[in-house]
């Protein structure tokens, strides 16, 4: 039988299932589906066309499936599909996709989603992620699979995370992050993300392979300066030294395929960073697939005759 609280809003269309529990003061909208053993506590807010799978977790406050807040939008309905097992702490927020993004933003399963961290339209997040308190993370954003954000984490739009990665707290993320590696939160890389990578099963000769691709790829000390250089590497900042940092990243790529030893995780390494340095829009592969280009400016954008 339904727990939901008598002062819970439910709309007629709303789909919920027998065991779901609804807190007080929640509002699930029409157009809401609901998946088994769902959970909301007091004062979440479900809105939209948003199918959510099962055993997901809602803390006090949350807002799911809202309209995006790009200024593009105008008011299609676009949608919001969620995995399962999902954990979203206090005050998350979660948007849905937009017409010249897809449609659709896809949140995956067995993520946890902490307090205050925002999900905007479009946004694509895979499996087994966290994102920490205020993790703020804007349009169209790719985050693969294992992907650890600590909290206060700024993202730009169009930004992909690779697998395994860990990003440190306070980081200003505006270009891809590279899979299986530490980002600083000055855009620095800090080497492999061994410790992670092992609590997820990775073998001890796995992650020194890893080491070693990252060593060859990233030396010390270089011209480059410390660590090659994270901001050079993607050869989109507008300095000579920055260009000369991507010509040389790119031979140590190559001279890294033409060794052979490679396995599936160094393979997959190169192979993001070579699509994130050689197709990219400031250093950010997604930014070439944008839609909007072209079209003319929002109406927001117009010039409105004063009234007197």
């Amino acid at each position: 039988m339904r727990n939901i609280h008598p002062s819970a809003t439910i709309e007629s269309g709303a789909r919920l299932p027998d065991d779901v529990v609804v807190g007080p003061g929640c509002f699930v909208s029409a157009g809401v589906t609901l998946g088994d053993g769902c959970r909301l506590m007091q004062n979440v807010v479900i809105l939209g066309r948003t199918t959510i799978g099962a055993n997901n977790v809602f803390y006090p406050n949350c807002v799911i499936g809202a309209n995006p807040q790009d200024l593009k939008h105008g008011g299609e309905e676009t949608q919001l599909v969620i995995g399962d097992r999902n954990v979203f702490r206090e005050h998350v927020t979660v948007h849905t996709g937009t017409v010249l993004g897809g449609g659709i933003t896809r949140i995956g399963s067995s993520n946890q989603l902490q307090i205050g961290s925002h999900i905007a339209h479009d946004v694509t997040l895979g499996d087994h992620c966290v994102l920490s308190n205020q993790v703020q993370i804007a349009g169209h954003v790719v985050i693969e699979d294992h992907v650890t954000i600590s909290g206060m984490v700024g993202v730009h739009q169009f930004v992909t995370f690779g697998k395994y990665c860990f990003v440190a707290g306070m980081a200003r993320c505006e270009k891809d992050v590279p899979p299986f590696l530490i980002y600083g939160y000055d855009g620095s890389l800090g080497g492999v993300n061994v410790r992670g990578l092992m609590r997820w099963g990775f073998t001890e000769e796995e992650c020194e392979r890893l080491k070693r691709l990252y060593r060859l790829l990233f030396p010390r000390r270089g011209r480059e300066g410390e660590n090659g250089g994270m901001r050079n590497w993607y050869g989109m900042l507008f300095s000579r030294r920055a260009r000369r940092s991507a010509m040389s990243l790119s031979r140590r790529i190559h001279e890294a395929e033409s060794n052979g030893a490679l396995d599936e995780n160094c393979r997959y390494l190169i192979e993001f960073m070579k699509r994130s340095l050689e197709e990219n829009v400031y250093g950010r592969h997604l930014e070439t697939k944008r839609r909007d280009s072209g079209i003319a400016p929002p109406k927001f954008f117009t010039r409105q005759e004063s009234v007197t």
